[in-house]
């Protein structure tokens, strides 16, 4: 099947089977995914983690909203962080970074001021959810991108103290009672002439 026609099928996740696991193999391919996920300058300010141990599992659905049953019977919850501190980013970036990045980061990001630089952090990492949920697509994974989960607990149960959690995304194998497949629901897109221009 082509690229194209998986993304046709792939969609997000309502209902998961508790009882569906993802292999190893593949959590392996995806940590490295991520890992080679592109980021402005190469800065690369985040962290993925990986949660399946049950116990983090049900303390991160209580703070998941109404995403609580989708992180209960996915098989792994990955949360997508950011660093908190500008100046450990930069301290990060200074280490790793040839000194035309440093100098763009100094120049185009920093001036605005630290809530500026926080947004531009928390943006590189959305990047990387593009990423994921293609190559979920392609390794026929599914997945369920959530926006809807309370951070700062989220924070308090990992424990990550240089970062903070910006979303999080479930994968596993979804349940066939899901009403969200496109055989039940069928994907509702803007007319493509509104959404792709040629100039």
């Amino acid at each position: 099947m082509s690229f194209l026609e998986k993304m046709k099928s792939r969609y997000t996740v309502k209902k998961y089977n508790p009882q569906g696991t993802i292999g190893e193999e593949q959590i392996q391919q995806l940590k490295e995914i991520l890992h080679l996920s592109p980021s402005s300058i190469n800065s690369q300010p985040w962290n993925f983690v990986f949660v399946s141990e049950p116990e983090t599992k049900i303390q991160l659905a209580e703070a998941s909203y109404f995403n609580k049953e989708k992180v209960l019977d996915g098989s792994h919850l990955i949360v997508f962080q950011a660093l908190k501190n500008p100046e450990d980013f930069e301290k990060q970036i200074e280490e790793n970074l040839p000194e035309g990045s440093v100098t763009y980061y100094k120049t185009f990001v920093k001036p605005k001021g630290e809530a500026e630089i926080r947004s531009w952090l928390k943006h590189q990492v959305y990047l990387s959810l593009g990423v994921l949920l293609s190559a979920c697509a392609d390794m026929e994974i599914d997945s369920t991108p959530m926006e809807g989960i309370e951070t700062e607990k989220y924070d308090a149960i990992l424990k990550n103290e240089k970062y903070e959690s910006v979303f999080a995304v479930v994968i596993g194998v979804k349940s066939e009672e899901d009403k969200n497949q496109p055989v039940h629901t069928p994907k509702r897109r803007l007319e493509r002439q509104h959404v792709i221009l040629e100039i």
